[in-house]
């Protein structure tokens, strides 16, 4: 059974009325402009984590279709994994129009997941300047009047030595920026103000870690949930999945985050080689994807002086206890958790985060454990409305965080991993994905849509830059379209696609998908009708394939959140077999400026 421990949220309140009837200049004031905010006082004055350094409004570029919101960066205390005091900076974004929901507005509390280890790469920045790839996530919640509070973690703004991947450090930061948030004059949010954890992969583990660490580090908030994706829940479990894979950057990364963090231990510095030296002085200046794109498939054996592989280096107690320390588990979250995972992931395995699910079973949290059928960017994003469906319901007051859904009861046994051999090129592989279709009918003025079931099987090869084998699976239909917009015609189609879809797909280092391809298909057309007689013979075909031109550019966050749309125009050719009525439909049928419209979902989720 799940225990709530309601006093101790009661005794931490008087406190934090306190904290929030403390004069703001006493906590804060308002920083220098520009990149001079970032620069962390010297001497740093006395503070304890938590609390406001300095603040300044600023503005976001958060792309089409995003509320207005006001926005500050702030800069606070936190405590790094040993408990030392340390800096972190972060953003807040409050949306402008009133809160007309029940009760306070909710905060939540965003966890970012990997940015990259460049200065230039922590979320603040991004959002500035328009590139924050996990914008989409911060655009959903804002549009539903809650506020956000996200983290750019410890080092990555300040010029400070970034602590990646470690755990009990970016709990801190995470936990410290909501007091933070609080502390910035006429930020208007109560002190009961219902708050919600988000994050997703490094966001993932941050979260989690903020789960475990609240009660013991800062319950003075009230915390209502935890939701937490794609985690790496065991660092050595996950490098060890990553250590020569396709996407054996995030390792790189991780390892110089925990050498910042342990250098007595795991000093870098000391273990590499020259080719190590130079990709650490490569990767702590770039973003993401431009690691992961460089160093695929690297090796720990290749960075090292005399070779030794990961399971060499973990053979060192010293080195095994300190990846130790970052396994997730060892304490329950004292709230319900929504845990989510992609069952093709490639860059975190799903064995060990159901480890994590059982194990907080075990300890009586409320676990909602979701598995989607994607790859671990797909998840991330198709995922999102369901994580902010689960939240609405755990920021009703009085009720949401003890009417909250559990899986833990279930007797299934664990999902297997669907993910790609991690020998092989990267790949993001879409089988049997939801195609949503129409075809406009430039002579006819009519809209065709294909049926529901249609569906699309082929992979992007993020290595090879190439779209394979794709495959797009429309089952005949019968439906009806409008001619003209006023007579009905029966129509029963059949595409029978020729040769696979083939073409380029090429990410970027700022995160975005271009495609260009094509695929051609022979349209059947057995049934033509009107009144109910038909008007063609059931040979009735198009007479050599169609070839509809695909392309897409924008962000890879599209290949998750059902925002793959290829649109275009094709032409049609003439038609063959139909009958006596041949050269009438041949006025009707053929000729360019057929417009059509695919759009590519991944499937439905299912819990575990």
């Amino acid at each position: 059974m799940f225990r709530h421990r309601i006093p101790t949220l009661l005794v931490a309140t008087g406190a934090v009325i306190g904290c929030l009837l403390v004069p703001s200049a006493s906590i804060a004031g308002a920083a220098p402009a520009g990149s001079a905010f970032y620069t962390s006082p010297s001497p740093s004055p006395a503070g304890t984590h938590g609390q406001l350094i300095g603040y300044q409004t600023t503005t976001v570029n958060l792309g089409s279709g995003a509320p207005s919101v006001k926005a500050w960066n702030i800069m606070y205390y936190t405590e790094d994994a040993l408990g030392a005091t340390d800096v972190a900076t972060g953003t807040v974004l409050m949306p402008t129009a009133s809160w007309t929901g029940t009760g306070s507005r909710p905060l939540i509390d965003y966890a970012p997941g990997t940015q990259g280890l460049g200065q230039a790469c922590a979320p603040s920045a991004q959002l500035t300047a328009g590139t924050e790839y996990e914008a989409v996530n911060l655009v959903a919640i804002l549009k539903r009047g809650w506020a956000v509070t996200l983290t750019d973690y410890q080092g990555y703004t300040t010029g400070s030595q970034t602590l990646y991947t470690v755990g009990a450090a970016e709990g801190h930061a995470v936990l410290d920026e909501v007091n933070a948030t609080n502390a910035i004059p006429g930020v208007g949010l109560a002190f009961w103000t219902p708050v919600a954890i988000w994050g997703y992969s490094q966001g993932g583990q941050a979260a989690a870690w903020a789960g475990q660490l609240y009660q013991a580090y800062d319950p003075t908030f009230n915390l209502v949930g935890v939701a937490a994706g794609g985690i790496p829940a065991d660092v050595g479990a996950t490098a060890g999945y990553l250590d020569g894979g396709p996407t054996a950057g995030f390792g790189a990364m991780a390892y110089i985050g925990l050498s910042n963090q342990y250098p007595s231990v795991f000093d870098l510095s000391a273990l590499e080689n020259s080719v190590g030296a130079a990709a650490t002085a490569v990767i702590e200046n770039e973003c993401v994807f431009a690691t992961l794109l460089q160093f695929e498939h690297a090796t720990v054996a290749g960075f090292t002086k005399s070779g030794e592989g990961l399971s060499q280096l973990e053979a060192n107690p010293a080195i095994a206890a300190l990846i130790a320390a970052q396994k997730l588990g060892g304490t329950p979250i004292p709230v319900p958790v929504y845990q989510y995972h992609g069952q093709a992931d490639e860059a975190i395995p799903l064995a060990q985060d159901i480890t994590l699910k059982q194990e907080y079973c075990a300890q009586g949290v409320t676990d909602d454990f979701v598995l989607y059928p994607g790859e671990h960017i797909t998840t991330q994003f198709q995922a999102a409305p369901n994580v902010i469906s689960w939240i609405s319901g755990r920021i009703v007051p009085g009720i949401g965080k003890y009417d909250a859904p559990s899986d833990c009861g279930d007797p299934a046994p664990p999902p297997t991993s669907t993910a790609t051999p991690s020998s092989g090129d990267w790949l993001v592989a879409l089988n049997k994905w939801p195609v949503s279709a129409w075809v406009h009918l430039k002579a006819m003025d009519a809209t065709l849509d294909l049926p529901s079931n249609a569906s699309f099987t082929g992979a992007t090869d993020i290595t090879t830059q190439q779209l394979v084998n794709g495959e797009l699976s429309v089952p005949t239909f019968s439906t009806t379209v409008y001619a003209y917009g006023l007579i009905p015609m029966g129509i029963t189609q059949t595409l029978v696609q020729e040769g696979p879809a083939n073409g380029t797909a090429v990410l970027d280092t700022s995160g975005n998908l271009h495609i260009t391809a094509s695929a051609s298909a022979e349209i059947l057309l057995p049934n033509l009708s009107f009144l109910g007689i038909n008007l063609v013979s059931s040979s009735c075909r198009t007479s050599s394939p169609v070839t509809f031109p695909l392309s897409f550019n924008g962000p890879i966050s599209s290949l998750g959140d059902g925002q793959l749309t290829f649109t275009g125009s094709t032409t049609f050719p003439t038609l063959t077999g139909c009958g006596l009525l041949t050269p009438v439909l041949n006025l009707l049928f053929p000729g360019p400026g057929q417009t059509f419209s695919f759009t590519v979902s991944p499937p439905a989720p299912v819990s575990y």
